[in-house]
């Protein structure tokens, strides 16, 4: 009965496109358009490099002020932040180190991986819209009862390194854009908030200073000491996968004894979080397996 059903089927449909029909009687389409195809650019990301992907939030200044942001950080928006990158991470494995500061976080793949076939295309959009939809997923968690207004949304861009040094250098080129970035923003709003100044005279008061201008304004007179604000602001978050080991006690019959409590421990990885300095050497030694050996 299969065989005539199939046979019937197939006559009916062998003029409406070039059908493969299989011999458990289902079928498979290959049609006249499937030529399409072959107008898809190849985009598979060069072997041994490490592949970072880059995401920033797409017009994040309008977002920020929209919902009432605290200037010059709100630490809401970095724990969100932080918390849709480690959604990341838990669901492609194979990204050994994540850092990220303000409205942006980079995600580095293993130079060693094959996720999607290292289709830059298949790894920025799964990164963005994971990360996004974590960000709304995520929303009430750290801002409670305040509505999230509309979808944010964040841009991407995949970038290849090819040795330890190019990636290091990376990774240190946005942390030191952290530290700018944040210097100037405690500076401007403590002189907003703190001094009496409109935005304007703020941002005329530090046109030209230097860093150790801006040290010397907060310091001389706000009695602020830059480095003791939060290495959260100053140094950004880091995360890297670690081995963790758990405990948990639970109840059991055993033969002879009736109920006992008995322990377990187990050893899983882990994604960890750290705000500390990433240009030095220190971090790198005391974490040695997030780096791939660099090949000769």
């Amino acid at each position: 009965m299969l065989r005539q059903v199939s046979f019937l089927f197939g006559n009916l449909t062998k003029n409406r496109g070039n059908f493969a029909l299989l011999h458990t009687g289902c079928i498979m389409a290959k049609s006249k358009f499937e030529y399409v195809r072959n107008f898809e650019s190849d985009d598979t990301c060069l072997r041994n490099c490490y592949i970072v992907v880059r995401l920033d939030g797409r017009n994040f200044h309008k977002f920020s002020e929209q919902h009432n942001f605290v200037k010059p950080n709100d630490d809401r928006a970095l724990g969100l932040m932080s918390r849709s990158a480690r959604s990341v991470m838990e669901d492609l494995e194979d990204i050994a180190v994540a850092y990220g500061q303000s409205d942006e976080f980079s995600f580095v793949f293993k130079r060693s991986t094959n996720w999607f076939k290292r289709r830059a295309s298949k790894l920025m959009t799964h990164v963005a819209s994971q990360f996004s939809s974590s960000y709304v997923f995520y929303w009430e968690e750290y801002f409670g009862g305040q509505p999230l207004l509309y979808p944010p949304g964040f841009d991407g861009r995949v970038v290849l390194y090819p040795s330890n040094r190019n990636l290091r250098d990376y990774l240190s080129w946005r942390q030191a854009d952290c530290h700018i970035n944040n210097l100037y923003n405690t500076a401007f709003w403590t002189l907003v908030q703190k001094g009496g100044l409109s935005t304007n005279q703020a941002d005329k008061r530090l046109n030209g200073t230097l860093s150790a201008d801006k040290n010397e304004i907060l310091f001389s007179e706000f009695n602020i000491n830059y480095n003791d604000e939060p290495a959260l602001h100053r140094k950004g978050t880091t995360l890297i996968w670690e081995k963790v080991i758990e405990t948990s006690t639970k109840k059991v019959t055993v033969p002879s004894e009736g109920n006992k409590e008995v322990t377990f421990t187990r050893s899983r990885r882990k994604v960890t979080s750290y705000n500390c300095d990433i240009i030095g050497d220190s971090f790198w030694d005391e974490h040695p397996d997030i780096l791939e050996e660099d090949s000769c």
